[in-house]
């Protein structure tokens, strides 16, 4: 009986999203509405909308467990490196590319350099965003089949075909109203969960008391490899997800530029306060439950929890959070490749592309991305790793010619492509070569080559993109008086 009322109000929500997707649809009459809905949307929902950016299955499943079992040091990269992405979205690119009128990353790496830098760049965007998609399709099936016993592979088909409707009939505009409603669910759900998980405890002095040591260390213990990893793991999100297509989009939907700055700023603060509650709620289960952290999918342990601890009205609310946390990012997700590649890939095919053939070739394109990613999520399971691999993707390819583009007046379209083509073939060739190096035996001091191993292999590809940069801007420079930032400025 309980868990037929809560697969009814499931089902409920599900069709409800869809309902508010079809009326935002309404809008959608130009390509700019489907974008960046226009540029017509007031502060507070932009921030809403890049709140719920990444608040998806990372932050509450991936996230969680990983918290539960690694303590502060584990989640540096979310939700403290996302909170740090949206801090410098705002400090960064959303003044200066905001009056620019751009769709696309790529649009303004067309702009700032050339259209062969254009087209590479979009090459490389596009992929960066399918392991972040099928971690939020994983996610979804794995709730399917823990609430009603879905098999996984029907779930994600269902899921995909889910946020593909109400993404392709809609665009930004039901991207963000849907956020916006999700969001009001998100705290609303995992407040209510929060604060009887410390009530059940005891409250905070309980939780101290209970804590293992060092569980609540922010630093890690003094060697050079271990800041390494530290400030890796505040990199991977924090600048890997700043030329993100995804932000962009939000960020440029904005009503002014102010609005565009204040709405990052305000989600910045919103994502690291709310992104608290997983992680309050997961130590409360470590607390009260030893038993989760030692059966089935750490992933699922909060899940598991309320199924099998609350009560249907704390189940539902809990569910609700969740499915509007993965879809509100999932949605957000499959529309940016989309947009890049109707935009960037496939309009210059053609000498001239009317706005109504644009619109319909990303609503195309959102289906093929919908295909690709859900085929995805049926061969890959792990979440956080998933997400990892998106951010990391980015940050090694994208993020060095972006913020060269911006303010540096010497970055030429020479290094930007051969930043983009060093800093993957660099992180590729470290994921190799630290995969095949056999760790040091335990208790043995490592040598010279197991200590260079335990480097991410971002960090190399990020390393090789920056003097790449360098090197292709100093051999081949721009004739460029100025970088495009001050030229805006003045």
């Amino acid at each position: 009986m309980q868990n037929g009322l809560l697969l009814g109000f499931i089902i409920l929500y599900l069709l409800g999203t869809l309902v508010i997707g079809w009326w935002a649809s309404r809008r959608v009459k130009t390509t700019a509405d489907f974008v960046v809905a226009g540029k017509r949307l007031p502060m507070f929902i932009v921030a809403c909308a890049l709140f719920a950016t990444w608040f998806g299955s990372e932050t509450v499943m991936g996230a969680s467990s990983e918290f539960m079992e690694n303590g502060v040091l584990g989640v540096i990269e979310d939700p403290f490196g996302a909170a740090l992405c949206l801090f410098l979205a705002g400090l960064l690119i959303a003044r200066p590319l905001y009056n620019l009128n751009l769709f696309t990353f790529s649009d303004f790496f067309r702009m700032r350099y050339n259209k062969a830098t254009e087209v590479v760049s979009a090459v490389f965007m596009v992929p960066s965003y399918f392991s972040w998609i099928a971690a939020q399709l994983v996610a979804l099936a794995i709730i399917m089949q823990a609430v009603c016993g879905l098999d996984r592979t029907w779930g994600v088909l269902l899921c995909t075909g889910l946020v593909l409707v109400y993404t392709y009939i809609g665009g930004m505009w039901s991207v963000t109203i849907t956020d916006f409603v999700q969001t009001i669910v998100i705290i609303g759900g995992l407040l209510a969960l929060a604060a009887e998980m410390v009530l059940k405890v005891g409250g905070f002095g309980k939780m101290a008391e209970a804590a293992p040591p060092d569980f609540f260390r922010f630093f890690p213990e003094p060697s050079p490899v271990n800041y390494i990893q530290w400030f890796a793991a505040w990199m991977t999100i924090g600048l890997g997800s700043i030329p993100q297509q995804d932000v962009f989009q939000r960020v440029m939907a904005a009503k002014s530029v102010r609005g565009s700055v204040n709405a990052c700023y305000t989600s910045a603060l919103m994502y690291l306060s709310v992104a608290m509650l997983p992680l309050l709620i997961a130590y409360c289960g470590r607390i009260l439950y030893p038993e989760l952290l030692e059966n089935g999918d750490p992933q699922m342990s909060i899940p598991h929890l309320v199924l099998q601890h609350t009560g249907p009205g704390m189940q539902i609310l809990f569910f609700g959070a969740l499915l509007s946390a993965i879809l509100s990012t999932c949605s957000g997700a499959m529309l940016a490749p989309a947009t890049v590649i109707g935009e960037n890939l496939v309009k210059p095919l053609f000498s001239y592309v009317t706005d109504a053939q644009l619109l319909r070739i990303m609503r195309y394109s959102v289906v093929g991305v919908a295909v690709v990613t859900g085929a995805m999520a049926l061969s890959r399971n792990n979440i956080y790793e998933l997400v990892g691999e998106s951010s990391a993707f980015s940050l090694v390819s994208l993020f060095t010619p972006l913020l060269a583009g911006l303010y540096w007046k010497r970055s030429s379209a020479y290094g930007a492509i051969a930043s983009m083509v060093a800093g993957i073939v660099v992180w590729c060739l470290a994921m190799w070569w630290t995969g095949i190096v056999e760790p040091a035996p335990e208790g043995a001091e490592p040598t010279g080559m197991q200590t260079l191993a335990q480097i991410p292999p971002m960090m190399y590809g990020f390393a090789a993109s920056i003097i790449a940069m360098l090197i292709g801007s100093w051999i081949y420079p721009e004739r460029r008086v100025e970088p495009l930032t001050t030229a805006i400025d003045g």
